[in-house]
């Protein structure tokens, strides 16, 4: 990983860190485990769906509602996938 690959990885990582805890622990995980293999076009998705609010992307991700644009819905149900995934995992793991 180059120097730049690794600072704008590490931004990232600053930008998934949110003011609610709740989308700390889908946003972090996601980045860590799914990012990498996500083409460039979601992954482009997910910076976007990065510079909303929080309460926004509290809804989102609490499955509250939807949002409007379907780049930002495809990113957004790829996260949720992702969380329920991983805690069917561990719940079966138990």
């Amino acid at each position: 990983m180059s120097d730049i690959e690794d600072i704008s990885r590490k931004r990232l990582y600053w930008h998934s860190r949110r003011g609610m805890w709740e989308l700390d622990l889908l946003l972090v995980p996601f980045l860590e485990a799914r990012y990498d293999a996500l083409d460039v076009a979601d992954q482009e998705r997910y910076r976007v769906l990065l510079a909303n609010e929080d309460q926004d992307l509290f809804t989102w991700l609490m499955r509250r509602d939807w949002p409007a644009d379907n780049d930002l819905r495809r990113i957004v149900m790829m996260i949720v996938e992702h969380a329920e995934t991983t805690d069917r995992d561990r719940h079966k793991a138990l």
